[in-house]
């Protein structure tokens, strides 16, 4: 990355959050604005980023009518979290390198790298054009993606200006940067906390963890060693008490037949992955961050784990 890439990320992001400070400024609050923030939040966020974004075109959990599939991935440029090409295209890194030297945001590095650092890191948060041509080939052969990667900043500002013609800065406000900031940290805690608190329930080669308070955020995508354990599955909620707003849009989408060939992770599949005791679970999790495990499996940890080096471009 450039220094120029480097710092207009820091500097946009920065911006962003600074903007989203005047949603205190009593004169900037009214329910509409919130109303407004909520839809715009819900389209971009949970049809965008989690559901077409994440479940359809990186792991192709399932499939949409192709109308609807390009809708919600429009939507879900307008999260400025990047194009499909570019997000895609990490994600599945991270899953090929969950956790180890390779993985874009690996907790490894610490809390603040994988939750926000690794953004402004050289090599890191854009993927060149030989990582897309090898992880995102799907969606590169597509001109409608290809077309996106150019037009989601503009689409931002043409989002703004419409949002400022309709009601004022307190709807640019709330509509575009509380938005964004709720938008960026529920899909940053993914990255971070999930991979931290929580429990396991499957046994994964990763540090990842089932975290309720990221599932509320991140509308089900915080059941996260669910995920790495069955990347295919359109449901990250496995177990009965875990909510999962994401899959009841897929079954709904799939009764409306807009959605088919919708995968899941059978039951035998979830047994053979499934921790047989706390202890087994302890030790996992501690082999997988290189620690060692108190004896009486509890899982606490007595030694943290050699980290990779952090690039510092």
């Amino acid at each position: 990355m450039s220094r120029l890439a480097k710092y207009g990320t820091g500097v946009g992001l920065a911006a962003i959050h600074l903007g989203a400070l005047a949603a205190f400024v009593p004169a900037l609050f009214r329910m509409s604005d919130l109303v407004v923030a909520a839809i715009l939040a819900y389209l971009t966020g949970v049809l965008g980023v989690t559901l077409c974004y994440h479940r359809v075109l990186t792991h192709r959990s399932l499939r949409l009518r192709k109308p609807i599939e390009y809708l919600f991935a429009l939507f879900g440029t307008l999260a400025l979290q990047g194009d499909p090409l570019r997000w895609v295209a990490t994600h599945r890194k991270h899953h090929a390198y969950a956790d180890r030297e390779g993985d874009p945001h690996s907790i490894s590095l610490g809390f603040r790298w994988a939750h926000v650092d690794w953004l402004y890191r050289q090599n890191v948060a854009i993927p060149t054009p030989d990582e897309i041509a090898r992880y995102a080939p799907d969606l590169y052969a597509d001109p409608f993606y290809r077309t996106l990667a150019y037009i989601g900043l503009p689409l931002q500002f043409v989002l703004a200006a419409v949002l400022f013609l309709a009601g004022g800065w307190a709807w640019v406000v709330w509509g575009v940067f509380v938005r964004l900031v709720f938008s960026y940290h529920s899909t940053w805690f993914v990255n971070s906390a999930a991979h931290m608190l929580g429990y396991r329930t499957y046994r994964t080669n990763d540090q990842s963890t089932n975290c309720w308070w990221v599932a509320a955020l991140a509308f089900g995508e915080g059941w996260h060693n669910n995920h790495h354990a069955f990347p295919f599955s359109a449901r990250h909620g496995l177990r009965w008490f875990e909510i999962d707003v994401t899959w009841w849009h897929v079954k709904a989408l799939e009764l409306l037949r807009l959605a088919d060939r919708v995968r899941l992770p059978s039951r035998l599949m979830q047994r053979r992955l499934a921790y047989a005791n706390v202890r087994s679970l302890g030790a996992s999790l501690a082999a997988a961050r290189g620690d060692k495990v108190r004896a009486d499996g509890t899982g606490m940890y007595t030694g943290a784990a050699r980290r990779p080096t952090r690039s510092t471009a």
